[in-house]
């Protein structure tokens, strides 16, 4: 049985997800910011982290990459549509925000390419390719403990923005419905803005996914 925790960190209070088992190795997903408080929540709990996996590369989900990335000696995965974003506050939008430093990040280690079973230590995911959001957008699921952390693709009773360096709205909606709405109804959802779903809840009450 995994354990999610749910961290929102940096300039928009994005959701990072510390998902560990009982030997309280983990894998972080998609932080966005705070690394000094993350790090020490970490040490709190003593953890091991194993990887440093990111739904896409927007700043708000990248801010803390290299800080615990260098901490403790992980690999970052990212989708290769998405390689390039995180040295390029343009794509990643750190660069369109006054109020904001230029976020650049070092490239990554694993580049995600197609859609595939992901196995780190004894973690066991579906890596789904979910883009409309940005290109490279990934959902992450994990089947067994019946939860999906899909980044900005799908909210409670939202959608992601799609007006944003490559964004897509048919895409978007065609990601939602192929690859999200088909998983188990009872599938708990870990979007990266805001509280949990599951898919039955927004199949039935999102505003934004009826009548397509």
């Amino acid at each position: 049985m995994l354990n999610v925790r749910t961290y929102p960190l940096g300039y928009i209070q994005t959701n990072c997800y510390v998902v560990s088992n009982t030997d309280k190795q983990c894998l972080i997903v998609d932080p966005g910011g705070d690394g000094d408080k993350l790090i020490g929540e970490l040490r709190k709990l003593n953890m091991k982290p194993l990887a440093i996996l990111l739904t896409h590369a927007h700043f708000d989900h990248i801010g803390a990459v290299d800080q615990v990335r260098d901490t403790y000696l992980i690999p970052v995965y990212i989708h290769t549509a998405e390689k390039k974003w995180l040295m390029d506050p343009a794509k990643n939008g750190s660069g369109k925000y006054a109020e904001i430093p230029s976020i650049v990040v070092k490239e990554a280690d694993v580049l995600i390419q197609q859609e595939s079973k992901l196995d780190i230590g004894s973690f066991s995911c579906q890596v789904l390719h979910t883009p409309g959001h940005s290109p490279g957008s990934v959902t992450f699921y994990f089947q067994e403990d019946e939860f999906a952390l899909v980044g900005d693709t799908l909210f409670q009773n939202s959608v992601g923005r799609t007006d944003l360096v490559g964004g897509n709205e048919a895409e978007l909606l065609k990601s939602i419905h192929s690859k999200l709405l088909s998983l188990p109804e009872t599938t708990i959802v870990y979007p990266g803005h805001g509280a949990a779903t599951t898919i039955e809840d927004e199949m039935t009450s999102n505003p934004f996914l009826n009548g397509f």
